[in-house]
């Protein structure tokens, strides 16, 4: 059976504190959604703003083959926004609990059923698609919610919604509520919010209660503790549930999980599965070496099934299969007893608390294998210029293959200008920056600054390191180590 996805993270994943995304990235986000098959993209809350309607207008012109919808109360005003955005379709949002209509609305069951259907009917005399959503439908009394529901269907609603509005559903009570409503004549859809972190479960047991469509936020975003993860659950039923599928193109998850969270700066969990950086990283010996004999002994899944890549993490828990491979990633064989050495030497550091770079493992390799690289590229000299009426400026003396080198270059700031001085010569042409992680290790304005960085060229990824008490001199020493690294590669 195919379930459809409902795809939020323009609505109410923008509703995420500190979230506000400008036309251009909506557009580019919903531009994505419809690229990796999502079936419905709520474009946002017309309601809401002259620029929320710019920005669904902007979604809507667009040839999409996503149906595109916009969240709307069962009021004409809402309604009126809605029409004036072409959108394909409302979803149009009732409170079913008695909470709700009686303290929220202060109304009571018989009026909302009216004001329900008044809406409805609106709609479809003005051509929309009608998706009946039951706001705290979780938290409502099922033989009301299901009164709702018929009379929004015979008003000409085209689908409904169960919302779990708090959270407070589990898998069992879930697929309950499910399964008591499977016999309505439209396609039931499932709204679910995090609030115990049951999200994802949730929306997995309503499948099997006979749901046939989901809403989800790229990366589980969303107000308090967000909503369902759209990752989580379209990988999930891809390999957990096998009687049930999707139209998501499910290797493009990763780019579009890193593409939300950019844009929206609500950045990603390092353990949060599928798309989290450790998702497919191991570091422990027995892992390590299970992995690489059969992937399948400690991953459920392959890493390039969702657009990733496997990484051994250089750590004390680190075994020499996992080393070994790292090692000749980076173009060094070694043998049995100098492996063990560069083992020993990284738990080593690792003891004191060290976060073991690439950059800590070559120079690990390099002693333990007597190698001493003559770097290409030396720092000179570096000069900054800055201040709160000045652009920051910096000149950088280099040498380059012997050869020294004067330039300068402007920044956002000190060290932004003192990088682009760097990299605007010939030879960091193919070489960019793709992660700058700054610590204070000791306090006080006077503390050692730990720098690390993460340089691409091609596909190759290094890190590197550098420590100074001046952030410009840790950031330039940091970016030129890496460099120096790749240009050996």
């Amino acid at each position: 059976m195919n379930i459809k996805v409902l795809d939020t993270t323009l609505r109410d994943g923008e509703q995420t504190p500190g979230v506000s995304l400008t036309t251009n990235e909506k557009l580019r986000i919903a531009n994505k959604l419809d690229e990796i098959g999502v079936d419905y993209i709520e474009a946002g809350s017309a309601i809401t703003s002259s620029g929320e309607r710019e920005s669904i207008k902007e979604i809507t012109s667009n040839d999409f083959n996503a149906e595109i919808l916009s969240f709307s109360r069962p009021l004409t005003v809402d309604i009126d926004y809605c029409i004036e955005c072409d959108v394909d379709g409302v979803n149009l949002v009732v409170p079913t609990s008695d909470l709700h209509i009686k303290d929220k609305l202060k109304t009571n069951r018989e009026d909302l059923i009216e004001l329900s259907n008044n809406a409805v009917d609106y709609c479809k005399d003005h051509g929309l698609i009608v998706e009946l959503s039951a706001e705290d439908a979780s938290r409502s009394d099922v033989d009301f919610l299901k009164t709702v529901y018929l009379n929004a269907i015979d008003h000409g609603a085209d689908r409904v919604c169960v919302c779990d509005t708090v959270g407070i559903l589990t898998p069992d009570t879930s697929f309950d509520l499910f399964n008591k409503l499977n016999d309505i004549s439209v396609p039931i859809a499932c709204h679910c919010h995090n609030d115990f972190g049951l999200a994802v479960a949730n929306t997995l047991s309503a499948i099997k209660g006979g749901a046939c469509e989901i809403h989800t936020t790229i990366n589980g975003i969303g107000e308090r503790a967000g909503n369902t993860s759209f990752e989580e659950t379209v990988v999930s039923i891809d390999r957990l549930l096998p009687q049930f599928s999707t139209n998501v193109k499910i290797n493009e998850i990763y780019d579009i999980s890193k593409l939300v969270a950019r844009l929206t700066g609500v950045y990603i969990q390092p353990n949060k599965a599928i798309v989290g950086e450790n998702a497919f990283a191991h570091e422990s010996g027995i892992h390590s070496d299970g992995i690489i004999k059969n992937s399948a002994t400690y991953e459920p899944m392959t890493p390039e099934l969702v657009g990733r890549k496997r990484k051994f993490v250089i750590g004390k828990h680190m075994g020499t299969h996992g080393l070994n491979s790292r090692l000749k990633e980076l173009g060094l064989d070694v043998d049995d007893n100098q492996l063990q050495q560069i083992c020993d030497n990284i738990k080593v550091l690792a003891d004191k608390g060290k976060t073991v770079t690439d950059v800590d493992l070559q120079v690990i390799a390099d002693n333990v294998l007597e190698i001493n690289h003559e770097d290409r590229i030396k720092l000179d000299e570096v000069t900054i210029v800055s201040g709160n009426k000045v652009m920051p400026t910096a000149s950088v003396k280099i040498t380059v293959d012997g050869e020294q080198i004067l330039n300068a270059g402007v920044g956002l700031g000190p060290v932004d200008a003192a990088i682009n001085a760097i990299k605007s010569l010939d030879v960091f042409n193919d070489i960019d920056l793709i992660e700058y992680h700054v610590d204070a290790i000791t306090g006080g304005t006077d503390a050692f600054i730990d720098v690390i960085i993460k340089l691409q060229k091609a596909d190759k990824v290094v890190s590197a390191r550098g420590t100074e008490p001046d952030i410009i001199n840790a950031s330039v020493k940091a970016y030129i180590a890496g460099v120096n690294r790749l240009l050996r590669e």
